[in-house]
């Protein structure tokens, strides 16, 4: 699993003399209000979360300033958007204001549309309407997800926006209809065991930060969650070298990775433990896994240093880049590469080890698993530029080409048929474009 640095200490406001923005919360309703002024005039204007939860799509006004900017796109989503200010410019009652650079103030209407525009939203079962009444929400995730990804949540730029309200806040939407649905099937007093959502994402496209943040989201919002990677099964060194030593020349099998490169034992074991802990009090340890041991050849973590999470929990998030693969035809794998032929038996098994605990899906689909490759040679050119050791461009090429025929063999009934086992009623298919947005797909 991807090691990822939380960002979830208050944010300093930025004050522009132009504009600022305070906001205080009472026991009914939480009020926003912002102040623009110039040297010839100064206009107070107020609106509350209760009148924001209320208007429809036509009643939205064009004269209600919302918390947003618009800007350039930026070279990355995550680029800072912050500016720095003097400490005197940092006193006052204020919650978070606009930089003092020039920047178009969006009103709740362009947030709304934006917001409408979206490529999930129908997927998702929602409606414009649906949105315009819970804007105070879309606000509200908004801002946290902006504290957590240290953004200034009031001046974002378009590739921003387009991660926060067209893919993690929507997806997050869904994660919790879905939750919701399966904890109405048992009646009061009985034991509710968590939700497992499974993610079955190829590499590089963003899933484990997608999973990051939806694990962020629920545990604000009041719900224990876990996260688990097929990463974490993987076969210790000792068990990876047997597996090498049995299959002299297959390259497919000669590092961790493909079917049969993981502890299958252990994921039961896990899994199953995960789904009984519905009770206060219930502990366990999550297994991990050490991609840096061995020369990056890996080996399971040391116990001692698994994190121990406690019950009752109410999701449990999934990942991995081959979950939901199922076996194909041989003559269809082997038409692919013919190494392949030792993995697709090695398939059989993983239903019961991974997929039968999963009940709710989500997919993110990509045109082409090319993609893997530059996605992957970015991440270690950023590495290498930041002076982190990184694979080369060779080596880059090397390690993609392990995981290319699995790609070509399974994502064409992945993406028709579902998951293995999976159920549509409970499938959310994300087709993303090779910057990692969701798009409208075929």
């Amino acid at each position: 699993m991807a090691t990822l640095n939380v960002f979830s200490q208050t944010l300093h406001p930025t004050i522009s003399s132009s504009f600022c923005c305070s906001s205080y919360s009472s026991s009914t309703s939480s009020n926003y209000a912002y102040v623009c002024s110039n040297s010839n005039t100064s206009k107070f204007h107020f609106f509350s979360n209760s009148l924001l939860s209320s208007l429809s799509a036509p009643s939205l006004s064009n004269s209600s300033k919302t918390l947003f900017t618009k800007s350039g796109s930026g070279s990355s989503w995550l680029q800072s958007s912050s500016t720095s200010v003097s400490n005197e410019q940092k006193n006052g009652p204020v919650h978070s204001v606009f930089p003092s650079s020039p920047a178009q103030v969006s009103s709740v209407q362009d947030l709304y549309t934006f917001i409408s525009s979206g490529p999930l939203l129908d997927k998702i079962g929602l409606t414009p309407e649906n949105v315009a009444e819970s804007i105070d929400k879309w606000l509200t995730y908004g801002r946290q997800l902006c504290r957590l990804f240290q953004l200034n949540e009031l001046f974002l730029n378009e590739p921003q926006k387009v991660r926060l309200y067209h893919y993690y806040i929507p997806v997050f939407l869904w994660c919790e209809s879905e939750i919701a649905q399966h904890r109405s099937k048992f009646k009061d007093g009985e034991d509710i065991p968590p939700l497992v959502i499974g993610f079955s994402a190829p590499q590089g496209c963003g899933k484990t930060t997608l999973v990051f943040a939806l694990d962020y989201l629920f545990q604000t919002f009041g719900r224990k969650s876990a996260t688990i990677s097929i990463d974490d099964f993987y076969l210790t060194a000792e068990g990876q070298n047997k597996l090498r030593e049995a299959n002299p020349g297959n390259a497919l099998l000669e590092f961790r990775g493909n079917a049969g490169s993981h502890d299958l034992p252990i994921s039961v074991e896990t899994l199953s433990a995960l789904t009984k802990m519905s009770k206060e009090g219930i502990k366990m340890k999550l297994p991990r896994y050490d991609k840096s041991a061995f020369g990056g050849r890996g080996d399971r973590a040391d116990p001692s240093t698994w994190p121990e999470i406690e019950g009752p929990l109410e999701v449990v998030l999934f990942e991995g880049w081959m979950l939901g693969f199922k076996p194909v035809p041989v003559e269809a794998v082997k038409a692919v590469d013919p190494q392949l032929e030792i993995i697709n038996n090695n398939l059989e098994a993983y239903y019961d080890a991974w997929d039968k605990y999963i009940k709710s899906w989500i997919v993110i689909k990509i045109k082409d698993p090319s993609c893997v490759y530059q996605w992957r040679l970015q991440a270690e050119i950023a590495m290498r530029e930041a002076g982190n050791p990184g694979m080369s461009d060779d080596e880059v090429n090397d390690f993609v080409s392990r995981y290319l025929p699995a790609y070509n063999a399974y994502l064409p009934t992945l993406y028709s048929q579902g998951p293995n086992g999976s159920d549509p009623q409970h499938l959310l298919i994300i087709e993303i474009d090779e910057k990692r947005n969701p798009i409208l797909g075929a």
